[in-house]
C-alpha cells in the first residue's frame, strides 16, 4: 500500500485564545497549512478538539467546565460552532469538510469499526476532508478515549496512515522542563517511547484542554504499535506541515523508518475488541504461534475457560503466562466437545484460531 494519508491532531490550545473562543488567526493559519498538504496529493484526515473549548462560554462557563454534564452541554454548543468555522475557512481552498463523530462504542464493535473505515476512505477517494472528534455529547465517562490524542492514535492505524502529526502549544519533547530550566534540550528524534520518557511528561494541558505531554506520549506508543510514526510539535505558516514532512518540523520525531502497518482486523483483536473467554495451549502449540507463525489447531489446546461464540476474541496462555489473542472459529461448547472428542473436526475448518487473526502480548 502506497501510504499517502496524513492524521494532523489540533488539540484547544492550537485553536482557542486565552479566554477559551476558537481564535480565527490560529485556525486560518491550520487550515492553510492543511490545504497545503492537499495539494501535493496527500489524503488528510484532520482530528480536532476544540468542542467543549469552543461551547463553554455560550453557557455562561467561567472557564472550562469539570463536571460531565458540564462538558456535553458545552460540546453540544460548541461542535456546531467548530465545524462552521472549519467550514467557512476551507471554501477559500475549495475544500469540503464531513463531520464525524465517535466514541469508544465505534471502535469495540467489529461491524461499526469496519463501517467507520469504510466511511473515511470513501471520503478521503472523493477527496473530503474528514473532521474527527469523539462524540462528548453522549459519551459516558468509562468509555472515552481519555483524549484526542489518542483517538488521534487511533484513527492513524485505523486508516494506515504515512504519519500523525500531533500539533500543539510546546515545541517538542525536552530532556528536562523548559519552563523551570532554561538550558533543558529539545529532543528532536526519539526511537521509541520508554518509561523514563513518561516519568518525566507529567503535567495536566491547559486551561480549555485535557492532555499534556504525557498523554501525547502515550498516543504516540500507541501510533508506533500500529505502524505509525509521529511527530510531536508547533509551527506557524502555510508550510509547517510540508515542513514537517520533510523533516524540517519544529518538534520531536518519534519512530523509525520502516515501521509495518497493522492490519485493521488485527487493530481491532489487539486494541478494541472485548474478551470472551480464555483458551490454554502446550508448549508445542506456544511454540507455533510465537515464533513459527502458524495457526492454532485444536490438538494444541488443553483447557477452555468462558463461555464464547465464534467469531469472539479469547485470550491464549501458554506455559509462560498469557501470550496473545484471538478471534475464535469455534464457540465454547462446541470447542469443548472437539477436544474430548464428541464432535468430528468439520471438512476444511481445523484451525480453532486463524494466524491473522492473532496478535501477540
Amino acid at each position: 500500500m502506497d501510504r499517502k494519508r496524513i492524521v494532523v491532531k489540533i488539540g484547544s490550545s492550537s485553536l482557542t485564545n486565552s479566554k477559551g473562543e476558537i481564535d480565527q488567526l490560529k485556525l486560518k493559519d491550520h487550515i492553510a497549512s492543511i490545504a497545503a498538504l492537499k495539494r501535493v496529493g496527500k489524503e488528510v484526515i484532520l482530528v480536532s478538539s476544540g468542542a467543549v473549548a469552543a461551547g463553554f462560554k455560550q453557557l455562561g462557563y467561567p472557564s472550562r467546565p469539570v463536571t460531565l454534564k458540564g462538558k456535553q452541554a458545552a460540546a453540544a454548543v460548541g461542535q456546531g460552532l467548530l465545524i462552521q468555522h472549519y467550514t467557512e475557512s476551507l471554501k477559500e481552498y475549495g475544500i469540503v469538510p464531513a463531520q464525524i463523530l465517535l466514541t469508544r462504542n465505534d471502535f469495540s464493535k467489529k461491524e461499526r469499526y469496519r463501517n467507520a473505515y469504510s466511511t473515511l476512505s470513501e471520503l478521503l477517494e472523493r477527496g473530503i476532508l474528514p473532521i474527527i472528534n469523539e462524540n462528548d455529547t453522549v459519551s459516558v465517562e468509562e468509555l472515552t478515549f481519555g483524549d484526542n490524542d489518542m483517538l488521534s492514535a487511533l484513527v492513524s492505524g485505523l486508516i494506515h496512515a504515512e504519519q500523525l502529526i500531533i500539533l500543539t502549544d510546546i515545541n517538542g519533547l525536552y530532556d528536562s522542563n523548559p519552563k523551570e530550566n532554561s538550558s533543558a534540550k529539545r529532543l528532536d528524534y526519539i526511537e521509541k517511547v520508554t518509561p523514563e520518557f513518561l516519568e518525566g511528561a507529567k503535567g495536566s494541558g491547559s486551561k480549555v484542554g485535557t492532555g499534556g505531554m504525557k498523554s501525547k506520549l502515550i498516543a504516540a506508543e500507541t501510533a508506533l504499535s500500529l505502524g505509525v510514526q509521529v511527530f510531536i510539535g508547533s509551527g506557524y505558516g502555510e508550510d509547517k506541515l510540508l515542513d514537517v514532512l520533510a523533516g524540517k518540523g519544529d518538534g520531536t520525531y518519534i519512530g523509525s523508518d520502516g515501521l509495518s502497518a497493522i492490519t485493521s482486523n488485527r487493530q481491532w483483536i489487539a486494541l478494541h475488541s472485548k474478551v470472551e473467554g480464555k483458551v490454554y495451549v502446550d508448549e508445542g502449540a506456544e511454540l507455533a504461534l510465537l515464533q513459527k507463525g502458524s495457526s492454532l489447531l485444536p490438538a494444541g489446546i488443553y483447557k477452555v475457560e468462558g463461555i464464547f461464540e465464534k467469531g469472539d476474541v479469547v485470550e491464549v496462555f501458554g506455559t509462560s503466562g498469557l501470550i496473545g489473542k484471538g478471534e475464535v472459529l469455534y464457540g465454547s461448547n462446541e470447542l469443548t466437545d472437539l477436544l474430548a472428542g464428541k464432535l468430528r473436526k468439520q471438512e476444511g475448518l481445523q484451525e480453532v484460531i486463524h494466524r491473522n487473526s492473532w496478535v501477540k502480548i
